[in-house]
């Protein structure tokens, strides 16, 4: 983190309104603040300034891209907070990883905290449930994107669980992915209800590689 150059620039506003605020979170950017004055910028404190009122549901590590959800009042929080808790959430994430991975399958190992190696996780049986539904979209010799549907929400999840598949994501060196301009991973999509009525709608976001 002491090389933390966040990005510049306007916040892409996907869908706002009295209860949610839902954005394109750009790779790179801290989703809340870190430990210390050089890692107070983040995407929570911006949308702060432009939208006040603005609160945190969830989170994206701070080189994933994609849509985030927040809420703009105490009741529609705790309503996508236990949307979030319950898996009432669907979630699905574009990305591209190393090798020819198969068709479609399920990752069902369980994850914790690699103490040594912080802030790794690692698969292990005395971990917490974790899984990870995914499909093939395409593949070269070198590389697959896929097309993935976390069903729990665990510290680094898709990561984790694509390189212990042997198919780590580009340009993730935590996970030994290979070199690329950016971590390779995209939430493109949430399907939530809305916390007024409970109408379920879905906020978009097109991967950008």
């Amino acid at each position: 983190m002491n090389d933390y150059d966040p990005p510049t620039g306007p916040i892409p506003i996907l869908l706002k309104d009295k209860d949610l605020l839902a954005v394109e979170k750009p790779p790179g950017l801290l989703s809340v603040p870190g430990k210390g004055p050089s890692l107070a910028d983040c995407l929570l404190t911006r949308l702060k300034a432009t939208h006040p009122g603005t609160l945190l549901v969830h989170r994206l590590d701070r080189d994933t891209s994609g849509v985030m959800v927040f809420a703009m009042n105490p009741a529609a929080q705790r309503h996508l907070g236990l949307q979030f808790e319950k898996r009432i959430i669907e979630k699905r994430y574009i990305a591209r990883v190393a090798g020819r991975i198969g068709e479609r399958g399920r990752f069902d190992w369980p994850l914790r905290a690699d103490w040594p190696n912080r802030p790794r996780q690692m698969v292990a049986p005395d971990g917490k449930p974790a899984v990870t539904d995914w499909e093939r979209l395409s593949t070269t010799d070198t590389e697959s994107r896929v097309a993935l549907k976390p069903l729990t929400g665990r510290s680094h999840q898709l990561r984790v669980h694509l390189a212990q598949a042997g198919h780590s994501i580009l340009g993730d060196p935590l996970y030994d992915g290979p070199p690329a301009e950016r971590l390779m991973l995209h939430a493109e999509a949430l399907r939530l209800r809305h916390p007024d009525g409970g109408a379920w709608i879905e906020v978009r976001s097109d991967p950008p590689f």
